[in-house]
This record gives C-alpha cells, structure tokens and sequence, in this order.
C-alpha cells in the first residue's frame, strides 16, 4: 500500500449533535457483576452459534484491573459451556511473548477455567482488508479461522498508544500475530522501531479490526465492561496507572463502532474531575481518530439508542448513565 497522510482530528470529539447517519442499538446495565454481564450478553448473542471463540485482554501477571474472573466463568458455565477464550502473543518482549510465558501469566490471572487457545502458537493467516488505505491485508493468528463465531468481551479503559481500548482495540491488536500483524500495526511507515506517525497508529489498529470484523459478519458481537478505567491498558499489569474515573456499568451492542462510541460519550459526560484524567490520555493520543476511521470505513454508526435494561428497556442517553456515580474507592 502507499503512504498516505493520516487525518488530524483525532484529538477532537465530536458531540452526539454533531454526528449524521444511522442509529445502532445498545443495550446498558449499572449491574457490574456476573449476573449483570450474563444479561448483557444474552441481549446480543443471536448470532454467536457453532465454536465459539470469545477474545479478552487476560493481562499481565496480576493485573489489578481486568475483567474479574468469576464473572466470565459464571458466563461460560451457565451460557458458553463449549467456548475457547482466545488471545495472541505480545509484539513486545514480556511474560505473553512467547506461548510458554504467556500459559504461565493467563494460569496466574485465573483464566485456566477454560479451554485459551494461543492463535498465533501455530502459525499465521492472512485476513483481508477491503478498502484500508495502510493494509490489503493483515496477519492474524492461525487458529481465528477455526471458529464461526466470536464474542469480543472488553474491558474499557485508557491505553498508552491508543488513548482508549475498546472492542476495536481489544481484536485490532489481540487478533493480530505477535510478530507479524502487531509489528505491521506498531511500526510506522517511515520507521523500523517501535514508533509511529501521530494518528497512523488508530488508522492500522482499525483496518486490522476490520479485517475480523469482515471475517465474522453477522457472528460477532460486542460487550465492554465501564470498571476500572485506568489510563493505563491491562498490558501494564501492576504497573498501570491508579484508577481515578468513576465505575459505571456494561453495554452491549452488534455494532463494534457505536459501542466503543457510547463509552466515550459516558466518559465525556462525566464530571471534570471524574473523566479528567482519561479525556486527557484519550485526546492527548488522538484517540477519537479511531472513531472516525471506523466510520469512514463503514464499520458502524456513531449514533446510537441506548437502552437503560434496569428500568424496563427505556432509552437513556449518555448523561443518565453517569448520574450518581460514586468515586472509585477499591
């Protein structure tokens, strides 16, 4: 592909106001436990038929803020008894590099209640990219491909590179190989290293999303959990950043842009002090430009109806969802 010059509003955000197009539905819960993840997933399953893989960020060695494990057992006990959780090897060198370290590290966050397929410990595929202008291709781990459908489950929060990591995130990265997809992605068009142009990164982050995204079709669905939102990714570990941002709950959607969207806008209608912090990181990486790009892609809607399920599946809008949050405490 050529070297095009990537856009320079990532550092903006768009007010709902602002935005044009479709509305996509997605669904929310205050109710941050198994029982509320269990309902959220079961309002967009539809679709998750056959092997199932559900890709998570499980985290480096006793990483204070993923995604609590009871609950996502609890899920696949009661809801997706036959399912594999599945990752891919880091680009960088840690205790996820290499396959054997990173069994050690998912054994030690408590992910060993079920089958963890390592995609990439046996190899690459190539998915297409239709219309990327970085990738006309991105190689993912081998094993995705076994699958004919995939539940991303995601933990919200800030990220180092990205500003935030949502559902795009979450298999633009973690779909990615470890050597091959996550250094294309990482290294910019001009550099050899670890670095890359302002807003080139969101833009090959999204075209590999895309990729599975086009992949699954109508067999994927999305939920991201609004707890713990550190500015630091679960890929710090213990040495990610303390949590200052309010808990607030789990959303739910079929539309990987408009759910990455809609928790944006719950951080953005917080109070100053809450969101300062990750409106800070998110806008400081550019990284609203992963909004944009997914939707000049024609990944998704960035308007949406959010629907409250805890006071009988009425629409709410972003600044319902943070009234009355408390700080965070744990």
């Amino acid at each position: 592909m050529g070297n095009p010059v990537p856009g320079k509003n990532g550092n903006k955000y768009v007010p709902y106001s602002e935005r044009t197009g479709n509305e996509s539905v997605i669904y929310f819960t205050r109710d941050l436990s198994a029982e509320g993840l269990r309902k959220m997933y079961e309002r967009v399953n539809e679709h998750i038929t056959g092997k199932v893989a559900v890709k998570l960020h499980t985290g480096e060695p006793h990483g204070p803020n993923i995604i609590p494990r009871p609950w996502v057992k609890e899920l696949f006990e009661k809801d997706l008894p036959d399912a594999t959780i599945v990752e891919t090897n880091t680009y960088y060198v840690g205790d996820r590099y290499t396959t054997e370290d990173h069994r050690k590290t998912i054994a030690i966050n408590g992910w060993d209640f079920a089958p963890v397929d390592i995609m990439d410990e046996f190899g690459t595929a190539d998915l297409p990219v239709t219309g990327g202008k970085w990738f006309d291709h991105i190689a993912v781990g081998k094993s995705l491909l076994d699958y004919d459908s995939l539940f991303v489950l995601t933990h919200f929060k800030g990220h180092t590179m990205g500003g935030f990591g949502g559902s795009a995130k979450n298999i633009g990265i973690g779909c990615a190989d470890g050597r091959i997809g996550k250094a294309a992605i990482h290294t910019g068009s001009n550099s050899e290293s670890f670095s890359i142009a302002e807003e080139e990164f969101m833009e090959r982050m999204t075209e590999s999303a895309k990729a599975t995204v086009d992949h699954f079709g109508e067999n994927i669905t999305f939920v991201n959990v609004m707890r713990n939102m550190s500015v630091s990714c679960d890929c710090e570990g213990v040495d990610a950043e303390p949590v200052v941002t309010p808990n607030v709950g789990i959303l739910a959607s079929t539309d990987i842009l408009a759910i990455d969207q809609a928790c944006v806008d719950i951080v953005y209608a917080m109070m100053e002090d809450e969101h300062h912090d990750l409106v800070e990181r998110i806008e400081s990486r550019h990284g609203h430009r992963q909004l944009s790009y997914m939707k000049e892609l024609g990944m998704g809607n960035n308007r949406y109806v959010l629907i409250d399920t805890d006071n009988g599946d009425v629409r709410m809008t972003a600044e319902d969802a943070v009234v009355g949050l408390v700080p965070f405490t744990e």
